[in-house]
């Protein structure tokens, strides 16, 4: 008994995506407009293989609408730039496939939680800038710094976990998916606290646990968090948010209990 070859034409899946058309529906307003008002544009684009939501609005601009706004630099998920809303999920744009949207259609708006500049742009700058002064991230030593000459040595391992916490690219994707965030404006979120545990953990700094007590021991810091995890769900670098929110409870907490 033989087995007849499958005859069928093979209908490759790249074949698949070059025939599909993809619906782009993009949040469009400028708040420093008198006569603008809140709308979705939308553009139809023939899906490519390997596109990405950032490679659309690129065409969108070149190709259709010149005046829509978004932001890029690397083009590479390491400068945090292009991050919006992706159908109600905080992505960077140039990481998210649209062969992951089965139905073809992706809705984009601007992130939550940061100050709204134009269409999908939004000034997250402005926000680290801040907390980087509220949280005094740098390193804080008494010792006269000499630049001559190397730092001093610490264990490797020390090393990497404190150095692991510095992959942070401020994109703003934990802060647009922290529920607390949006209640609370003043929350300092998931990134402000692993920029403290950083320097915690950091033994180039020498402030105490008290010190950093001071600065994120209250609703608005460590004590805020609802624990929901959203932040670490949807971090693109994967950060370890979970952990070393735990970590700056578990030490700011012992500290409050000293008092």
């Amino acid at each position: 008994m033989s087995c007849k070859p499958n005859t069928k034409p093979q209908i490759k899946e790249q074949e698949l995506i070059m025939s599909r058309k993809l619906t782009i529906k993009a949040f469009k307003y400028n708040p420093l407009s008198k006569i603008s008002k809140p709308y979705f544009a939308t553009y139809e684009l023939e899906e490519t293989p390997f596109m990405t939501v950032f490679v659309c609005l690129t065409q969108i601009r070149e190709k259709f609408d010149a005046d829509l706004s978004f932001d890029f630099v690397c083009r590479a998920g390491i400068c945090g730039s292009c991050a919006m809303m992706i159908n109600g999920t905080p992505k960077l744009a140039c990481k998210t496939l649209t062969k992951d949207y089965k139905d073809g259609v992706i809705e984009l708006m601007p992130m939550p939680a940061f100050r709204h500049i134009k269409d999908l742009s939004v000034n997250t700058g402005e926000w680290f800038e801040g907390m980087c002064k509220r949280v005094e991230s740098w390193v804080h030593n008494e010792k006269e710094v000499d630049i001559s000459k190397l730092e001093e040595k610490i264990e490797p391992a020390v090393a990497d976990e404190t150095f692991e916490l510095d992959r942070c690219i401020e994109c703003g994707i934990c802060l647009a998916s922290c529920a607390t965030k949006l209640m609370r404006p003043n929350f300092i979120g998931a990134t402000g606290l692993l920029r403290t545990a950083r320097y915690l953990q950091d033994p180039h700094d020498h402030r105490s646990v008290e010190d950093f007590y001071e600065l994120v021991g209250d609703d608005d810091g460590v004590f805020g968090c609802m624990s929901l995890l959203a932040c670490e769900d949807n971090c693109p670098k994967e950060l370890p948010l979970q952990s070393k929110i735990a970590y700056m409870r578990r030490q700011l907490v012992a500290q409050k209990c000293k008092q």
